[in-house]
């Protein structure tokens, strides 16, 4: 009996140590790799007529990796630019009308300035009584005729100015709306062109040339794999001992059970806590309330991969 408590004490001690040496982990958190990945879409409906992505290629930002059939939209394009000029020939030419109704006037003021001239001289002749008041009294008739004439034939100018002016405004109108419509055509026929919109890495190819594409439509995911993020999870009695901006140790797996270690900068620490992640299932640890945070390290020789996992040690 004695020999079987030493036996159950010998277990215990074991358990005690290996328990204690487990304590003393060389990290103090740990946690997987990720990008911040962008998903291309078509911004056009049609037939992808080239397409430049491999999986795995590095693409630069602004490239343009593909073209979407858009003959359609430049059909639209020219159709509008017809109606614009279209416009021009719906409108009415003024010169002619006013000339005509301006060459009237003049012939107005020549009678007018004539009339003039025969007043003055019927004026004489009644002061030597060689004519009549009679004869004067038509003058002024004449004259007063002519008068009211010259009064209709400018009215006429302005009110055909005027109408004109007023049925060629609203024709030009027009114009407004469809040279707008050729600038949404032309911001539509852009993005025709797949553009890349930033540097990184081709991850996953969705589509290939020759097939149609819609609006929307994802054709790859790209990221930027220079810089990797390890998301982690920290207690809340390890909160204290980190801040925004700090330089930590990050350990990944090397060869021969060893650690390669790089330089990280912590660069998110969640505000909120949740709960421990699902993939540890014991219940005390899913009881333990746990805050993300964000390891920024730099992936210049191309080692640390979506998933892999890595350990974060700051004492």
């Amino acid at each position: 009996m004695k020999q079987y408590h030493s036996l159950i004490g010998m277990l215990v001690m074991t358990g005690l140590l290996a328990a204690c040496n487990g304590n003393k982990s060389a990290s103090d958190a740990t946690g997987t790799f990720e990008v911040d990945e962008v998903i291309i879409s078509s911004e056009l409906t049609g037939k992808i007529l080239s397409f430049d992505v491999q999986e795995g290629a590095a693409i630069p930002k602004d490239k343009v990796v593909g073209v979407v059939d858009a003959e359609n939209l430049n059909l639209q394009k020219e159709q509008v630019q017809a109606s614009i000029e279209a416009l021009s020939q719906r409108t009415s030419d003024l010169a002619p009308q006013v000339k005509l109704l301006e060459d009237q006037l003049k012939v107005q003021e020549s009678q007018m300035e004539n009339l003039q001239h025969e007043k003055v001289r019927l004026d004489n002749l009644i002061k030597s009584d060689a004519a009549t008041a009679k004869q004067m009294d038509d003058m002024n008739a004449q004259i007063d005729v002519v008068k009211k004439q010259m009064q209709v034939t400018r009215q006429q100018i302005q009110v055909q100015r005027s109408n004109v002016n007023t049925q060629n405004r609203g024709i030009l109108s027009e114009g407004k709306p469809l040279q707008k419509r050729v600038a949404q055509l032309d911001d539509q026929l852009k993005r025709a062109s797949i553009l890349n919109p930033v540097n990184g890495t081709v991850i996953e190819k969705y589509a290939e040339a020759g097939e149609m594409t819609a609006t929307g439509k994802a054709l790859y995911k790209i990221a930027d794999l220079s810089v990797m993020t390890l998301r982690a999870y920290v207690t809340g009695s390890q909160l204290p001992q980190i801040k925004l901006g700090q330089t930590v140790k990050v350990l990944i797996d090397d060869a021969d059970n060893k650690y390669r270690e790089l330089s990280g900068t912590i660069t998110w620490i969640s505000d909120k806590a949740e709960f421990t992640p699902k993939t540890i299932q014991t219940r005390e640890e899913r009881a333990n309330l746990v805050y993300a945070i964000k390891v920024q390290v730099k992936n210049s020789d191309g080692l640390l991969k979506i998933g892999m996992y890595g350990e974060i040690k700051w004492h």
